[in-house]
């Protein structure tokens, strides 16, 4: 039996995902054992999200200020929303080092099934953002990249008639063949969607 202190650990490790109460427990005793240092760095890492990380109020993305780093530069055009699911789809748009605008995180998709629906997400703050920019006079194009799923392309839609009676430019990610696949193994779903993303050769 664990002490009560250990045992609040790998109950608290165990609520991460993939990870199991077997699990929990290997990463309890290597923090105990022989990495005390690296129980230190955590537990304050840890308070240090507790104490300061918010959203930011532009673009809902996790920062430590009012505005995170893209909202502030003056180098992303304002005028270009990308909207993702979550902050790691951000992260994998930004690592392609093409697109210059900026973003617009849902904290998730409509899912039922999840039991998110569409008040769980960050879309009331995704229609006040765009209706102001409008007001302001600026053109705007939103971006809606969320997944290819059944769950992501209903998220994409709602969206889009949301937004449709304001004089907003909606464009949709291309989807379609991966790079280094074969079409053999395609699904009809992919290979329709490839045809019609189809772009001029250059």
């Amino acid at each position: 039996m664990f002490p009560p202190s250990i045992q609040k650990l790998i109950e608290a490790l165990a609520k991460l995902p993939g990870v199991g109460k077997k699990t929990a427990q290997h990463y309890a005793y290597f923090l105990m054992r022989s990495h005390r240092g690296l129980a230190r760095d955590l537990a304050e890492a840890l308070k240090a999200i507790d104490n300061g990380i918010t959203l930011c109020r532009q673009c809902q993305m996790l920062c430590d200020g009012a505005l995170c780093g893209i909202c502030s530069s003056a180098k992303r055009d304002q005028r270009i929303i990308c909207v993702v699911e979550q902050i790691f789809d951000l992260e994998a748009i930004e690592k392609s080092g093409d697109y210059h605008g900026v973003y617009h995180v849902l904290h998730g998709r409509i899912a039922p099934l999840d039991e998110m629906g569409v008040t769980d997400l960050k879309i009331k703050e995704l229609m006040l953002r765009a209706e102001k920019l409008v007001m302001d006079g600026n053109p705007l194009e939103i971006i809606l990249a969320t997944n290819p799923s059944n769950e992501g392309e209903a998220t994409a839609i709602y969206i889009q008639r949301m937004l449709k009676e304001l004089p907003i430019n909606i464009t949709r990610i291309a989807t379609g063949i991966p790079v280094g696949a074969d079409l053999e193994y395609a699904d009809g779903v992919t290979l329709s969607r490839a045809m019609k993303g189809r772009q001029h050769y250059e």
